[in-house]
C-alpha cells in the first residue's frame, strides 16, 4: 500500500508540473463520479488517462444515475457519464432517442451480473449443484436455505418472483430474507471461510466476489419477457428464467461527442471484465483505499490492459509516468 501511495504522489506531482501547457490542448471535461465503488474506479482511471495522455482538465461530478441523466437533459452536462445502467433508468433511452446522449462503449464488457450462486468448493464436491435442477433435487447439500436480498432492493422483487416460479420452498429450501446488504455479504463470507454450504443471490462487480470464488447456478435459458415481469411487484405469473446480463455503458453528451473524436476513441475502449473489476474492488476494500489509489493500483498492475486503450502519443505520455 505504501508503494501505491507513493505512486499516487509521484504521478500527481508529475501532472502538476506539466498541467499548464498540456491542458490547453484538450480543455475542461466534466465526468460523472457515480456513488458506487466500481463507477468511482472507472472515473478515476478515465480521468487520469485523459489528464496525463490527452492534456485535459477533468472535473469530477459526484452524482448518481437519474440525477446525472436529468442534468444532461436540462443543461447538456456532464460531458461524460461512466457506468450507466440504462435498465434502471428508462430516461436514458428517451435521451438517446432525442439525440442528446450517445453510447460510446460497454464499460463492463461482459455486462452487469445478477446471479444465484454457490461456492466453488461446493460445485467441485457436487457438480450436480451447478444447475438449479440439481439443487432442487438435493436441497440439503446447499444447506436447505436460499439467501435473499433485503427488502427495498430491486433484486428482492425479482428474487421473490423467481422463488415462486421455481417453487423453492416446496422443494425444502427455506428463503432467508436478509435485513441488509452487509448481512447478506457476511453470510457468504462466513460460509466460505468455514467451507460450509451457501446458496443465494449476489451481483457483480463487487469486492465480495473478488474475495470469494463463487459459481453461477444454471437456472435455464433467459426469457426477457419473463424477467421483465419478474422485476415488477405485481407480476401476475412469475416465470422461470435465468438472470439476463445488464447492459452497462459509457455515454457522452452529443455536442461533446461530436467535438472530441480522440476522447470518443479513448472512452470507447475503456472497458473492464467483471473479473478484473471484482479483483480491484476486493483490493480496495482490503486496503481501505480510495478510488484514486485503486486507479493507480490498476495502472501499475494491469499493464496488459490499459495501454491498448490509448493513442500512440497518449500511450507514450502515460507510460513515461506509470513505471
Amino acid at each position: 500500500m505504501k508503494s501505491i501511495l507513493a505512486a499516487v504522489g509521484m504521478i500527481g506531482a508529475s501532472f502538476l508540473a506539466s498541467a499548464s501547457s498540456a491542458n490547453a490542448a484538450c480543455g475542461t471535461v466534466t465526468i460523472t463520479e457515480m456513488n458506487w465503488a466500481s463507477a468511482a474506479v472507472v472515473t478515476a482511471v478515465s480521468s487520469f488517462l485523459m489528464e496525463q495522455g490527452y492534456g485535459c482538465t477533468v472535473k469530477k461530478v459526484p452524482t448518481s444515475t437519474v440525477p446525472a441523466l436529468t442534468s444532461l437533459a436540462e443543461t447538456g452536462q456532464p460531458d461524460i457519464l461512466t457506468e450507466v445502467w440504462p435498465g434502471v433508468a428508462d430516461v436514458y433511452y428517451k435521451l438517446e432517442a432525442e439525440g442528446k446522449i450517445v453510447k460510446v462503449g460497454d464499460v463492463l464488457s461482459d455486462g452487469g451480473v445478477d446471479a444465484w450462486l454457490i461456492p466453488d468448493y461446493l460445485a467441485q464436491a457436487h457438480p450436480e449443484l451447478k444447475s438449479l435442477d440439481g439443487i432442487l433435487a438435493n436441497p440439503k447439500l446447499v444447506g436447505a436455505r436460499f439467501n435473499n436480498c433485503p427488502v427495498g432492493w430491486g433484486c428482492r422483487t425479482s428474487n421473490d418472483n423467481l422463488v415462486k416460479a421455481f417453487e423453492l420452498e416446496k422443494h425444502g429450501i427455506e428463503v432467508f430474507n436478509h435485513g441488509s446488504g452487509e448481512t447478506l455479504a457476511a453470510s457468504m463470507a462466513a460460509a466460505y471461510t468455514a467451507k460450509e454450504p451457501w446458496f443465494g443471490y449476489y451481483w457483480a462487480p463487487t469486492g465480495v466476489l473478488g474475495k470469494y470464488k463463487m459459481v453461477e447456478v444454471d437456472m435455464g435459458p433467459v426469457d426477457k419477457d419473463k424477467a421483465k415481469c419478474n422485476a415488477t411487484a405485481n407480476c401476475p405469473t412469475p416465470g422461470k428464467t435465468g438472470w439476463p446480463r445488464a447492459t452497462v455503458l459509457t455515454t457522452m453528451a452529443k455536442p461533446f461527442y461530436d467535438k472530441n473524436p480522440e476522447l470518443v476513441a479513448l472512452m470507447s475502449k475503456v472497458s473492464f471484465t467483471n473479473k478484473t473489476m471484482n479483483e480491484l474492488l476486493a483490493w480496495q476494500e482490503d486496503k481501505k483505499a480510495t478510488a484514486d489509489e485503486t486507479a493507480v493500483y490498476f495502472l501499475t498492475n494491469y499493464k496488459d490492459v490499459w495501454p491498448t486503450w490509448l493513442s500512440d502519443d497518449a500511450k507514450a505520455k502515460v507510460t513515461a509516468i506509470v513505471k
